[in-house]
């Protein structure tokens, strides 16, 4: 019987290592956008090939949900979603998981989510 205890507790933190490492289901607000991202000299940046401008205290999330400076991301081409504030600046950025980027379709223009419809339960879109 004492030779089951370390086998149990080798078991234990396995599955606790396992749970930890687990990346968590990321929610994204139903104005979040997709785009490819580069940042160029922050605080500007390209979306969608087009200028665009970090606002002050944006956020930049990584995979694992964890803040990324600007500056570490600088000339990468990413795929994002995005929101912007009231003067249009890029204002939260989650850099994609090949999970997150696998949900299709996603809008990439106001005008497309303005005519889709968002499941945020299910963090999925879908066209009329």
């Amino acid at each position: 019987m004492l030779r089951c205890v370390p086998m149990l507790a080798a078991a234990l933190s396995f599955v606790a290592a396992a749970a930890a490492t687990a990346q968590p289901l990321r929610s994204f607000p139903a104005t979040a956008l997709r785009g490819e991202l580069v940042v160029t000299a922050p605080p500007e940046a390209l979306l969608n090939r087009q200028p665009a401008r970090l606002a002050p205290g944006a956020r930049i999330r990584d995979a694992g949900n964890r803040i990324v400076l600007s500056g570490q991301v600088v000339g990468q081409k990413l795929l994002v979603h995005y929101t912007r504030d009231p003067q249009g600046n890029l204002l939260d950025v989650w850099l994609l998981t090949p999970a997150e980027a696998a949900r299709k379709p996603w809008p990439s223009t106001p005008a497309e989510a303005a005519a889709w419809r968002f499941d945020g339960a299910a963090q999925t879109w879908s066209k009329p």
